[in-house]
Parts: structure tokens; sequence; C-alpha cells
């Protein structure tokens, strides 16, 4: 099946649009295929996989793991709906502390690939939703971050106002206080 690349204002940023059979039965879609990537521009070896369920207006986010434990994430919405957030934090970046967002459903069957330097969060519209992401690296808690889900000097424009969030989300770092400290270059 056909991938294809779309890119965002952000540099390696993209959205993966994959092609997908469907009929009365359902569907079906090969989510990742080390071949159709590599052909797409995009030749990925993952690590680990993970599945995360989130009520509506639950939001998750904004993380990342430094360089010293970088990952990357390909992330797709199975189940339901999520608005998906993308932050550059790279500080030699042109796009640095510039966001990036777009809706991921099981209907579109879009993906975002958010590479090393980016943080990422996403927030639930549909009643529930699923995310299953396939991530470059493995989790290390000794070297995640986080940056303050509604920090006013990066603006996303979240379409929750008032979003549930983890006691960790809500006390994450100000983005001025992550470039005194920067995770990446």
């Amino acid at each position: 099946m056909k991938t294809t690349l779309k890119p965002t204002p952000l540099e390696g940023l993209v959205v993966v649009a994959i092609e997908y059979s469907f009929d009365a039965r359902g569907f079906f879609i090969e989510s990742w295929n080390a071949k159709d990537f590599a052909a797409a521009g995009l030749p990925l070896q993952f690590h680990q996989h993970n599945h995360s369920s989130s009520s509506q207006y639950v939001l998750r986010g904004l993380h990342y793991q430094d360089s010293k434990a970088p990952i990357g994430k390909l992330v797709p919405c199975s189940a339901g709906t999520v608005f998906d957030v993308a932050v550059d934090l790279r500080p030699s970046s042109d796009t640095f502390g510039k966001w990036y967002g777009l809706q991921l459903t099981a209907e579109n069957k879009l993906q975002l690939w958010v590479p090393v330097g980016f943080a990422h969060g996403f927030v639930a519209l549909s009643k529930q939703a699923e995310v299953q992401y396939h991530q470059t690296g493995f989790y290390n808690p000794e070297h995640e971050g986080g940056i303050l889900w509604n920090d006013p000097d990066i603006g996303v424009n979240w379409p929750v106002p008032h979003p549930v969030l983890s006691q960790r989300d809500q006390k994450q770092p100000s983005f001025k206080e992550y470039k005194e400290n920067p995770a990446f270059e």
C-alpha cells in the first residue's frame, strides 16, 4: 500500500497518509511497513510500541525524552479522535518554539511522525480515544521532560479550554525555563 508524507511547517515533522482498503466488512491498513516507509523517505526502526486510552478532554503532554535517550514517535489514533500536537524544541531550528497540530482519527487513519527534538501531546476529543505509537527508542524516566501544556510563549490553540490533566502535566516547566537548559541542540 502506498505511503505518502505530507510536510508540515516544522522541519522534520510530517503527516503520514497510507492507502487502505475498505469494503462492507470494514477496512485493512498496513499502518507501518518498513519498505514502504523507506521508499517514502522515512526509514525507521522501532524499539517500543505504546497504547493509551483516554477519556474525553484528557490531555497528555507536552512530553519528550532528551538527547541522552532520544525518541522519535509515529503516532496514529486507532479509536476515536484526538487533537495531536508537536512542538519544536531544537534551539538551532528556524521553527524553535513553534507548534503544529491536527486531528488524528480512527476514520482518517492519518499518522504524525514526531522526530527527535520535539515535544508531543494530545487531547481526546471523543468520548474515548486510543492512541498507539511506535517509538524509535526505549522509555527512560531519567531522561524524560516536558513543557507546560498551555505555555503562553508557545501558544498551542487547544480545542479544549479546561482539559483533564495529570498532576505531572499540571506542573511541567515553562518554555522560558526550558530555554535556560535545552534538552536538544
